[in-house]
């Protein structure tokens, strides 16, 4: 699982038809602080998750691995919303 952050939405008009009602999000990787570090995945949301909020997402053949996501074509799913992040005891990044 890779840790990122929600820093928008993508809207697709015209789809492969399995991707239909599928909520697509662009994530960009980031740090236990919640700093961005990497780089950027278009990832379906299995979990309600939106802009600004950081979330766990998988990538390659484990995306398709939700109930959400089983069977489609897709190469990121976003899995998780993060509520807090603890490094060696210290809390490192809390959600508001």
């Amino acid at each position: 699982m890779i840790l990122g952050r929600v820093i928008g939405t993508l809207v697709a008009s015209r789809k492969e038809p399995t991707l239909d009602g599928l909520t697509l999000l662009v994530v960009r990787a980031c740090d236990v602080d919640g700093n961005a570090n990497g780089g950027i995945a278009i990832a379906v949301d299995a979990v309600g998750a939106g802009v600004g909020e950081v979330v766990l997402y998988c990538a390659g053949s484990s995306a398709r691995q939700t109930t959400v996501t089983q069977g489609k074509p897709v190469d990121a799913t976003i899995m998780a919303i993060v509520d807090e992040i603890a490094v060696g005891g210290e809390s490192r990044f809390k959600k508001d």
